[in-house]
């Protein structure tokens, strides 16, 4: 099929339908990452860290062990989440994954004073977690869209900044009026009432017909063949490095500023102003995308939040630690847009489910060791100084390695 085929098949009526149902695909992806992974297990771990170690006398660094598991439970399950999403769908995946993912988020307010078994628990959140993530939904949507797939894409996981801005207050809620074991159980019954019922009523696979008369935009390179490339460890490391340093920083922006005497609510202020952000970060680069080379979208966003990171670093309290927060959440905020849709402009559509996978894990394995770098040197040095300037040389080392991937492999085929 040559380009100006494609171009009059998506100019007809029958495309413009199945365009509206993608955009119903979009809607209901954005309500389910409001309560994915990332809210629930990583943005809620600065809210719980304080009470659960008041309570059983855990250090940070001990408790920042169990979000590491999960993160590298979670980065093991990704490819084979991508695997088998490719093979059977989303819903197939995704409903059991929910319903598994709520019941054990619920399970940790039952759990006692024994660390080994929340570090377990937190190990299958994980696991269960990469059955409800960007992996899922960034397929579901790619497959809808390609002209426009940064914005749709941008929308879609804008969800994760929706859920980063509410899901932080809403579990600071229950921890003031009820404590933390209740915050958990209602967090399992969010996640299952909002995640399970927007994906079984709005995100589905695009049929396989569509597919086949648009085979062009489903090319793409096999697992084997986008790991004998430079592009795919280059965009891998990148996203890691990335992950950590932001989130890392976010995940103890509360501890950070109640050292500094903020009381925790104002401090859960900051972790919903980098939510908010997150949200614009999602919208301006899937804007960006569409309209700029990646490696350059790439390279400004991850700057954005080095600023962040510094301004932290000096001591940042009142409004100027707000300002910290929303330059981290615009930062990545834009990584989880960027990865998605390089993914699909590097290696293709055929196999993206499994290489967006992988590309995924890095990223999810970056997520979860940044917070436990920063505990671990916060306990070591009694002060997040040196975290945040480690964590800083990490991110400079990201944007080299996202500027130096050159040219798409897969571009956009229409205006």
């Amino acid at each position: 099929m040559t380009s100006s085929t494609v171009e009059d098949h998506l100019a007809t009526p029958a495309y413009q339908e199945r365009a509206s149902a993608g955009w119903l695909v979009v809607f209901g992806s954005t309500l389910a990452l409001i309560v994915g992974n990332g809210p629930i297990i990583l943005f809620t771990f600065g809210v719980l860290l304080q009470p659960i170690s008041a309570e059983f006398g855990w250090p940070r660094g001990s408790l920042a062990t169990a979000v590491v598991v999960s993160h590298i439970t979670g980065a093991v399950m990704m490819p084979f989440v991508g695997m088998l999403v490719d093979r059977f769908g989303v819903k197939r995946i995704a409903l059991p994954a929910i319903a598994l993912f709520a019941a054990t988020t619920a399970y940790a307010g039952l759990l006692g004073n024994n660390l080994t078994a929340f570090i377990v628990l937190y190990g299958f959140l994980g696991l269960f977690g990469a059955g409800h993530s960007t992996l899922i939904y960034a397929r579901a949507v790619s497959t809808w869209f390609d002209a426009r797939r940064g914005l749709a894409l941008g929308i879609t996981l804008a969800g994760i900044g929706i859920g980063a801005a509410t899901v932080p207050k809403y579990t600071h809620y229950f921890v003031a009026n009820y404590g933390w074991r209740e915050a958990y159980f209602a967090l399992g019954a969010l996640l299952f009432v909002v995640g399970f019922t927007a994906v079984a009523l709005f995100v589905r696979d695009r049929p396989v017909r569509d597919r086949a008369a648009e085979a062009v935009l489903t090319d793409g390179l096999t697992l084997r063949e986008a790991i004998s490339g430079y592009r795919f460890w280059f965009a891998s490391v990148a996203m890691m490095l990335a992950a950590a340093a932001i989130n890392g920083t976010i995940a103890h922006i509360v501890p950070v500023l109640s050292d500094r005497g903020i009381s925790a609510g104002v401090a859960t202020t900051a972790v919903a102003a980098s939510g908010l952000s997150l949200i614009i970060g999602r919208m301006l680069s899937g804007f960006a995308l569409d309209r700029y080379q990646g490696p350059l979208v790439a390279s400004f966003f991850f700057l954005i939040p080095l600023v962040g990171m510094g301004i932290l670093g000096f001591g940042a309290i009142g409004p100027m630690a707000i300002v910290a927060a929303v330059l981290l959440g615009l930062g990545i905020g834009a990584e989880g847009d960027i990865m998605a849709y390089l993914t699909g402009r590097y290696f293709g559509m055929k196999h993206y489910g499994l290489i967006y996978g992988c590309v995924l894990a890095f990223f999810t394995l970056g997520s979860g060791l940044g917070p436990w770098l920063m505990a671990h040197a916060y306990d070591l040095y009694h002060t997040y100084a040196a975290g945040l300037i480690g964590l800083g040389v990490a991110l400079m080392v990201a944007v080299v390695l996202v500027a130096s991937l050159g040219a798409y492999r897969y571009p956009p085929r229409t205006r």
